[in-house]
């Protein structure tokens, strides 16, 4: 009885702890929105307006419009240290237009983190962090001439791939989009204050296509049709990874020499993207669950 009479007090005791803890977690969440409410209407609300939808008294006369924070559409995928590159570094440090200026040299980490903490109840729909896109910290792969985000362009305003890589549907390529149909939006969304948009702009009226540095390229002895694999309900991100939460595109596919040397010893690694171990794994996969008829002959693929 005295055994059992302690577990019931020590069980008190661990919920009391808890809502403590859950008390000053909250209390500290409300901290930092209230700083962070202080510095916003200092510093931001010129632009970005009172209520945080882009119409404070400077933004009629910036070629960008500020960003509407409310529209929790476009904000909420980004996740915190994106918000704080943005904020710290300025609006150019991830392809978005210079006119945001930096704010490292006249804010604190702390102050920074408190007004994304602010903005963040701004948003309608309310921010989930469990829904941001996993955005790297670093970017991994070549630089290209413009610096085109998906992070942005697929994970914020999500435009759908096929929407610039429309021959995935209809051919064996996915395609690059064309100076010409970028310039279909940008010819007015931020056509002037953004010097990305400018070097395309630059490409358009001298006639010259964009020289992209190639990321994903099969053998030339391989015969992969995107417009069966779209066509089969695929996914882009199957093989081409989580694209939409990218700044920079890179991909780390193919034959390696370290997966080669454990499998002569006997191991079996998972094989790497692109390669035909690894397309025919997803090939078998696909029959078994899907009960598709995804063909596993040698012809289907090398013809």
């Amino acid at each position: 009885m005295i055994a059992h009479t302690s577990c019931k007090w020590a069980g008190l005791t661990v919920l009391l702890l808890t809502a403590a803890s859950t008390s000053n977690s909250t209390t500290r969440i409300d901290l930092s929105v209230e700083r962070g409410q202080r510095v916003y209407l200092t510093q931001c609300a010129a632009c970005h307006g009172p209520a945080g939808k882009g119409d404070g008294s400077a933004a009629p006369h910036m070629p960008v419009a500020p960003s509407d924070l409310t529209d929790g559409r476009t904000l909420n995928p980004w996740p915190d240290h994106f918000l704080a590159k943005i904020i710290g570094e300025g609006g150019g440090a991830v392809g978005l237009s210079p006119l945001m200026p930096g704010w490292k040299p006249f804010l604190s980490s702390r102050e920074i983190q408190d007004v994304i903490a602010y903005i963040r109840g701004l948003a309608e729909p309310p921010f989930n962090p469990e829904e941001t896109l996993p955005v790297p910290t670093i970017r991994n792969g070549p630089e290209q001439p413009i610096f085109f985000s998906h992070a942005i362009h697929a994970g914020s305003f999500k435009i759908d791939c096929q929407y610039c890589h429309a021959s995935a549907r209809r051919s064996s390529t996915a395609g690059i989009p064309s100076v010409q149909q970028c310039m279909g939006c940008h010819r007015i969304v931020a056509a002037r204050g953004n010097p990305e948009v400018q070097k395309l702009h630059g490409y358009f009226e001298r006639k010259e296509s964009i020289p992209w540095v190639r990321i994903f390229k099969l053998p030339e002895y391989v015969s992969f049709p995107h417009k069966a694999h779209v066509r089969a309900n695929v996914r882009c991100q199957t093989c081409h990874g989580r694209i939409e939460a990218l700044e920079r595109v890179y991909a780390e596919t193919g034959q390696s020499l370290a997966n080669d040397l454990l499998n002569l010893i006997g191991m079996r690694p998972s094989p790497r993207k692109l390669t035909m171990g690894w397309c025919v794994e997803c090939h078998r996969t696909m029959n078994e669950v899907r009960r598709t008829s995804a063909p596993l002959d040698c012809i289907a693929c090398h013809h």
